[in-house]
């Protein structure tokens, strides 16, 4: 993994769990299958007149939505108990997010988030459009990208991870197949983890410490913590060398796996696999 200055990202617990921790990040896409979705409307649906984008003059005027920003003008999920279909996109240089097809651009989308590739989940679909979730705060960011945009690639993730605070379970599945369910840790009364659909940003590691040898940093932040360890307190998956964290409620909003859950998640599990938190 290299490690430069631009690659530093600290996080807590790496990301919230306790520790000031710098981290090291993954540049590392892990296995994206090939696309198999071109963002346009269903067939069978009724035929709605094509908006066209609105011209964006200056790019680099307008916040990139990174997991460091807050876009305050940003849509808010609607749909958030809704489990995304898989579709992933990927920007090929920084394309324009909208408020709603046909609006104003509020923000970019960058084409790397904290060193790695930017894959986000598609959420919704108009005709010529697809909104996806964005990784800045407030939780439940979305935004609307042109799909007449040559910039995008297209995929899918076949994976979903569901996560049940109430039974403090984490749910792995492929397509509609069971891999893998485990007993977690979630936050704490005073640092819960929130709640909502999101997904896995990317991908951290660290040889220099010990608790967790993968950290997978998710598009969603503490709802108690405004930073932490230096980081914009995102919250994030991983593994504690303590296993009476499992099937309780001990971490500052992070997802605390088995290490045998954290090597399937950072082995097969896409970035923008969709995550949703009940």
């Amino acid at each position: 993994m290299p490690i430069s200055r631009r690659t530093l990202f600290a996080v807590a617990g790496a990301i919230l769990c306790g520790q000031l921790l710098a981290m090291y990040l993954s540049n590392v896409l892990v296995g994206v299958p090939p696309a198999t979705d071109d963002g346009s409307s269903e067939a069978g649906t009724r035929t709605v007149p094509m908006i066209v984008p609105r011209a964006v003059a200056h790019l680099d005027s307008l916040p990139q939505a990174t997991t460091y920003a807050t876009l305050a003008g940003a849509p808010t999920d609607v749909n958030e108990a809704d489990a995304p279909d898989g579709t992933v996109v990927h920007p090929q240089w920084p394309v324009p997010l909208y408020r709603a097809p046909g609006a104003a651009p509020f923000a970019i989308l960058p084409v790397r988030e904290i060193s790695s590739d930017t894959w986000v989940p598609v959420v919704a679909r108009e005709n010529g459009w697809v909104q996806v979730l964005l990784p800045s705060r407030p939780n439940g960011s979305v935004g609307w990208l042109s799909t007449q945009d040559t910039a995008l690639t297209v995929s899918r993730t076949p994976f979903r991870i569901d996560v049940d605070r109430a039974t403090f379970r984490l749910t792995l599945t492929r397509d509609t197949t069971l891999v893998g369910t485990w007993t977690v840790g979630i936050g704490k009364k005073s640092a819960p983890t929130p709640p909502g659909r999101t997904f896995v940003m990317a991908s951290l590691t660290d040889p220099k410490q010990a608790y967790s040898p993968v950290i997978l940093p998710l598009g969603i932040h503490s709802t108690s913590h405004e930073t932490f360890g230096g980081g914009p307190g995102t919250t994030g998956i991983h593994t504690w060398p303590d296993p009476r964290a499992y099937g309780t409620g001990s971490s500052d909003g992070c997802i605390r796996v088995p290490a045998d859950a954290l090597q399937r998640l950072a082995a097969e599990v896409p970035l923008g696999t969709p995550v949703l938190i009940h």
